[in-house]
C-alpha cells in the first residue's frame, strides 16, 4: 500500500530565534519514499525572504534541521508518499530477554535513566506487573496492557515536563506519557526500551475523534531485535512511519525552539491512498519487511 503523509506548523516569535525541527522520515524508511518529503520554510512576515537551513544526523540516527525563525514567525510544511507492506506490528511471544553483558553497545543507553524515563521509582510496580509472567516479549506486553488500562488519555491532560513516574501516579496523559511510563517500567526490569515518534495512519481501525497528531510509541529490545509496542492503543497497527528514535521525548522534539518562540499551529495527516493497496505479492512484502529490519539494524549501529 501507499500512504500519503504531511504536516503544517507555524512557529511565531517577535524577534528572530534559532529553532531545530525533527520532521523528516527516519533514514531506515527513506528507501520506501515514492514521493520526496521536502520541507518548505516560509517567513510569515515576508514570504519571499530566504530561510537558510542545515540538516544533520544526530547521535540516534535521526535527521535534524537547524534554521532561524525570522521576526514574525515561520511556516513549515512538508509531506510525501511512502510505500508500506501492509503488515500489522510484529508479535513475538517466544522472544526472550538478552542479558546485559550480551547487549550490543549501541543498545545500552536505552537501559539507563533519561530525562523523562527513570525506572528506579517504578521498580516495585514493574516487578508486581510481571510477577507471574514469563520473561521476554510477554513481560513487555503485560506492561503495555497495564499502562493502557491505567492511564486516561486526553489532549487536555498534556503537560510539558511530566515524567514517567508522575504520569504513572497521576493516571492521565497523552501518547508520549503512555510511552514514557512503559519505557520506564521496562528499564526497571533490565529490558532496553526506546521512544519513537512518527505518523500513525488510521488503517484497519475506526477513526479517532479530534485532529490527527504525531504519535508516540516505544520499542523493546528482545532476542537481538527491536519490537514495536503501543501503550496508547495496545493493538497491532498498520502503517507506522517513524520520524525519530531516542531515550525519551526529549531526544526527538518535533520543534526545539527558544522559549520566546511558540508553536501556534500544527496539522498532521497520514492516510492510505485508496486503489493502491498491496501492489506486490505476499512474498515480496515479506522480503521488504526483512530488508527494512536489516536497514534499521544498520542505522542503529
Amino acid at each position: 500500500m501507499h500512504i500519503r503523509y504531511g504536516f503544517r506548523l507555524e512557529v511565531v516569535t517577535e524577534a528572530s530565534a534559532p529553532v531545530a525541527v525533527m520532521l523528516d522520515i527516519h533514514p531506515s524508511r527513506r528507501h520506501d519514499l515514492t514521493q520526496a518529503d521536502d520541507l518548505v520554510a516560509t517567513a510569515l512576515a515576508d514570504p519571499g525572504a530566504p530561510v537558510p537551513q542545515t540538516i544533520h544526523v544526530d547521535r540516534f540516527g535521526n535527521l535534524r534541521r537547524d534554521l532561524v525563525v525570522p521576526a514574525g514567525g515561520l511556516s513549515l510544511t512538508g509531506g510525501g508518499v511512502i510505500f508500506d507492506p501492509g503488515f500489522p506490528d510484529t508479535t513475538a511471544p517466544a522472544a526472550g530477554e538478552t542479558p546485559r553483558d550480551a547487549l550490543p553497545v549501541e543498545v545500552l543507553p536505552f537501559l539507563e535513566a533519561s530525562r523523562f524515563c527513570d525506572g528506579a521509582p517504578l521498580a516495585a510496580e514493574a516487578r508486581h506487573v510481571v510477577a507471574a509472567v514469563a520473561p521476554g516479549w510477554r513481560r513487555v506486553q503485560a506492561i503495555t496492557g497495564m499502562v493502557h488500562r491505567r492511564l486516561g488519555f486526553g489532549e487536555r491532560y498534556a503537560r510539558e515536563g511530566r515524567t514517567a513516574a508522575e504520569a504513572f501516579h497521576e493516571r492521565v496523559g497523552v501518547a508520549r506519557d503512555f510511552a514514557h511510563v512503559a519505557i520506564a517500567l521496562c528499564r526497571a526490569l533490565g529490558i532496553p526500551a526506546r521512544y519513537v515518534t512518527g505518523y500513525l495512519p488510521e488503517i484497519g481501525t475506526s477513526p479517532m475523534p479530534g485532529p490527527m497528531r504525531f504519535h508516540a510509541w516505544f520499542e523493546a529490545f528482545l532476542d537481538g531485535h527491536w519490537y514495536t509496542f503501543d501503550a496508547r492503543h495496545n493493538v497491532p497497527r498498520i502503517g507506522r512511519i517513524p520520524i525519530g528514535f531516542g531515550r525519551d521525548a526529549a531526544d526527538v522534539p518535533v520543534v526545539d525552539a527558544a522559549a520566546a518562540a511558540v508553536t501556534t499551529r500544527l496539522e498532521v495527516t497520514a492516510e492510505e491512498i485508496r486503489g493502491q493497496r498491496f501492489p506486490v505479492s505476499p512474498e515480496d512484502r515479506r522480503a521488504h519487511a526483512a530488508e527494512t529490519a536489516s536497514r534499521r539494524r544498520r542505522t542503529d549501529g
